[in-house]
């Protein structure tokens, strides 16, 4: 399938829909099988790969590296052809340390750039600092874009105030059916902004795939729950998502997902089951 794109604001494409990470490389008995799965995912034609520091301490990034580097040897991808994506602990986001956090990334990665990388939330070390450190990496080579995840509108209006905040690539956070409150004012921010929403948790960690009015749609298209739920994501022109999966059916739903077409009445529906937000809510994280 042609991955549908999404664009950054400099004009770069970006795949609409990509592999999360979350919760792998925190087990040694599960290694090779996400490695493998990583593998598989490549060759589906998965072309962007979110992880962090965070996820197993380094263990998530250094399975990657791995699966990167049987995946290039054995010719199922090309780097090129790659949109790899990091995050850095707010407590490493000083000027300094979000460049040696980068640097440790890299060599798990088994990398020499990341392609977007990210502020996982924000902590004690002021926004200005942490923008000096992703201006360096950028000046170095080691990342080509920079962003921030888990921020709201406050948080973004203060960094777009800030000298360069406004080269911010993209804004993670969780979002998904179950978790609509971006709805009311940050998502509608970062479309005037030009700025992609990726949504993490978009099926709500498989929580959805049991809903009665999900699996009713679903039935009807003949698909599943949780395809209903990403694809209900996914409609929006802005929005990235990036699901975790280990098995091969899920890595396939997923991206058959991604052409997945609802319509306006599955939309009320779903708008009936899981209401809009209508008014501000605080920005919900896992």
């Amino acid at each position: 399938m042609l991955m549908p794109q999404r664009t950054l604001p400099d004009g770069s494409a970006i795949p609409a829909l990509g592999l999360g990470t979350w919760r792998m490389g925190e087990r040694a008995e599960a290694r090779a099988a996400e490695i493998l799965a990583v593998r598989e995912a490549l060759r589906m034609g998965y072309r962007l790969l979110d992880t962090a520091e965070m996820y197993g301490e380094g263990g998530a990034e250094s399975m990657l590296g791995e699966a990167l580097r049987q995946a290039f040897a054995a010719g199922e991808a090309q780097r090129e052809d790659l949109t790899i994506v990091s995050k850095v602990y707010p407590h490493h986001a000083s000027a300094r340390g979000v460049i040696e956090a980068c640097e440790r990334s890299l060599q798990r990665l088994k990398l020499d750039r990341i392609d977007l990388y990210l502020l996982h939330w924000r902590g004690e070390y002021a926004l200005a600092e942490t923008l000096a450190g992703f201006a360096q990496l950028q000046r170095r080579g080691l990342i080509l874009h920079w962003g921030v995840s888990n921020f709201d509108v406050a948080d973004l209006e203060e960094l777009f105030a800030l000298p360069g905040g406004s080269a911010c690539a993209a804004n993670q956070v969780y979002y998904s059916l179950g978790a609509r409150g971006v709805e009311f004012d940050l998502l509608p921010w970062q479309a005037r902004h030009r700025l992609p929403l990726m949504a993490y948790s978009p099926i709500d960690q498989g929580a959805l795939g049991g809903h009665p009015v999900l699996q009713r749609i679903g039935q009807r298209l003949g698909v599943s729950a949780a395809q209903v739920a990403l694809a209900w994501v996914l409609r929006q022109p802005e929005v990235i998502a990036i699901p975790k999966a280990v098995r091969t059916a899920h890595l396939q739903d997923n991206l058959a997902a991604a052409e997945l077409r609802l319509s306006a009445n599955d939309l009320q529906a779903l708008d009936a089951a899981f209401a809009p937000p209508g008014a501000k809510q605080p920005l919900a994280m896992i």
